[in-house]
């Protein structure tokens, strides 16, 4: 960087970025041409003709760089296994607020080794969890609050 020389990441992948939205948003239809051609593209020809040049850059995006596919990788490669999961942090998402693990019921507290194994078979049961996420600012936190 300090020749001049630009990072690796700008190079492969932010540049041929870069020069896609500036040759949509310019409406270049000879780059466009052939950038959708060396990528191997099928643009339909009601996406090209839109008025909205986003609809246009939106159709290659996401035929060039589909977003389920990259989040459902790194989902695979980057979350831990279910399998690796401790007893103490089954009994953490079976347990609502300030209730214990020993105060749920006995049906309840069968179901901690169902969790932990994760089986797939069709006696097996079904577990499903659901959470509730919501944006909160930082300065709400307990730990972030002056004293």
């Amino acid at each position: 960087q300090s020749k001049g020389k630009k990072p690796l990441f700008v190079q492969l992948v932010l540049d041929n970025i870069w020069s896609l939205y500036e040759a949509v948003m310019k409406r270049d239809k000879e780059k466009i041409e052939k950038i959708v051609t060396s990528l191997g593209l099928k643009i339909g020809a009601r996406e090209s003709r839109h008025a909205d040049p986003k609809v246009h850059l939106n159709a290659i995006c996401s035929q060039w760089l589909p977003i389920s596919d990259a989040v459902l990788s790194m989902v695979c490669n980057k979350l831990p296994s279910p399998l690796d999961i401790t007893a103490e942090r089954v009994e953490k998402l079976m347990c609502v607020g300030a209730r214990t693990f020993d105060s749920l019921p006995p049906e309840t507290q069968e179901l901690k080794s169902a969790f932990m194994k994760c089986s797939s078979e069709g006696t097996a049961p079904v577990i499903v969890f659901i959470s509730k996420m919501f944006a909160v600012d930082a300065k709400a936190l307990p730990h972030n609050k002056p004293r």
